[in-house]
């Protein structure tokens, strides 16, 4: 963790409007430098404010707070100050709250500076949130604000890679992988969002394997789609359509190279358990086929999405997995929750084998201590994920887990699977 001493040009005093929230100051120890460029996110009111590379920028806006997130590892008293100025020369009251305590601080001048705002005691191990939120303006912004100067007996965790803020602001995505029978040629899961998990930006992946995944996001606030992308080969050879199901929209994306991309636009619901199925065959050509199915208990059918076939690749299903991500940086600071039940193999054969045993991973935000609000493993005898939110209970990943059998084989032909 990188910890830089603070300078201290000019130190304005706080004003603690609740003095139940201090505590006795916090041991001499140097301050770290949580900058908000990688842990701050405009909150509430979004006109009026940004976080941009410099930190909180273009603060005009009396409705919009900034919140700035960093975990300590124990209980203890949290010490913060803010790295700020004021570009215009003017000067402004902002209050600062730190888990809710509110303090008020006067900002003035030019130059940057590092103003004291106050000490609270944290109650447990877990994520301390601090809002910025302006009162008083004397010109026309409150203030630039570009870190916060943070000092704990306990050690401290935060983004502070700022070649990686942009996905440190995403939040760490996390996977649950399976392990299939060879040749499987089939794959099938269910999958829950719990009400109010559904954040805007969310991808609730299902049906993962080792060229693409198919799963549901949340795109806006208005649109939801199912979702099915297969890449490109390795060598460039490019991916193309065979087929699509009604109303199923097709283009090329990037992302982790260059592919086709298949989505339905569906507005499906928090709370209701939707199914998934997922085929890879070789053609005997030296290309395979990958096709993907989608089942709402709403119309009570499956859904064909499409068949894409990759060049330069003769294979069955492999790398089987799940994960849950956020794709939208500004909102990183939001919640969300999936559940998997019931995954069932089928091989060439056509024999299906029930699926129990996950392993949890994570990405380079969670390994790399960028972000600690993970969390995988078993709930009500489902796999499950979780992540974003700046929740205290950490799951380590690289865990295993096994789900109870169901003995509940897919009640489907795949026969009999639509495929227009």
């Amino acid at each position: 963790m990188k910890h830089r001493s603070a300078l201290l040009h000019s130190v304005l005093p706080a004003m603690p409007l609740l003095a139940a929230c201090l505590v006795m100051p916090v041991a001499s120890a140097a301050p770290a430098t949580v900058e908000l460029a990688g842990n701050a996110f405009i909150t509430s009111g979004d006109k009026g404010a940004v976080i941009n590379e410099h930190g909180l920028a273009g603060w005009s806006n009396p409705a919009a707070v900034a919140s700035t997130y960093f975990r300590v590892a124990e209980a203890g008293p949290v010490q913060v100050a803010l790295d700020a100025s004021l570009a215009d020369g003017g000067n402004s009251t902002i209050r600062v709250k730190i888990n809710g305590a509110p303090f008020d601080v006067r900002l003035a001048g030019k130059d940057r500076k590092t103003y004291a705002v106050g000490t609270v005691n944290v109650p447990a191990a877990g994520y301390v949130k601090v809002d910025l939120q302006g009162l008083t303006r004397a010109k026309a912004t409150f203030g630039d604000v570009a870190a916060l100067k943070v000092t704990a007996n306990a050690a401290l965790t935060y983004a502070n890679d700022p070649a990686n803020y942009y996905w440190s602001r995403r939040g760490p995505s996390v996977h649950m992988g399976y392990t299939v029978p060879a040749n499987t040629e089939y794959f099938y899961n269910e999958m829950t969002i719990p009400k109010g998990q559904d954040a805007i930006g969310s991808y609730f992946m299902a049906n993962g394997f080792g060229q693409g995944y198919m799963g549901i996001q949340v795109k806006s606030p208005s649109e939801r789609w199912v979702l099915f992308s297969v890449w490109d080969a390795e060598n460039g050879a490019k991916t193309t359509l065979v087929s699509k199901g009604a109303g199923v929209v097709d283009n090329a994306f990037g992302g982790e190279g260059t592919g086709g991309q298949t989505y339905l636009s569906y507005n499906w619901t928090a709370g209701t358990t939707y199914r998934f199925i997922t085929r890879a065959r070789p053609d005997g050509k030296g290309s395979s086929d990958y096709s993907a199915w989608f089942f709402a208990p709403e119309t009570g059918q499956w859904r064909y999405i499409a068949t894409w076939k990759r060049p330069a690749i003769s294979t069955y299903l492999t790398r089987v997995h799940s994960f849950l991500e956020n794709f939208i940086d500004t909102l990183g600071y939001t919640e969300r929750r999936v559940q998997f039940g019931n995954q069932w193999a089928r091989n060439v054969a056509g024999t299906w084998s029930e699926v129990t045993a996950g392993r949890f991973t994570g990405d380079a935000t969670a390994t790399n201590a960028q972000r600690m609000d993970y969390a995988g493993g078993l709930e009500n005898g489902r796999f499950y994920l979780h992540n974003g939110g700046f929740f205290a209970d950490v799951v380590k990943t690289g865990q295993s887990f096994t789900r109870p059998a169901t003995g509940q084989a897919p009640a489907v032909d795949v026969s009999a699977l639509p495929m227009q």
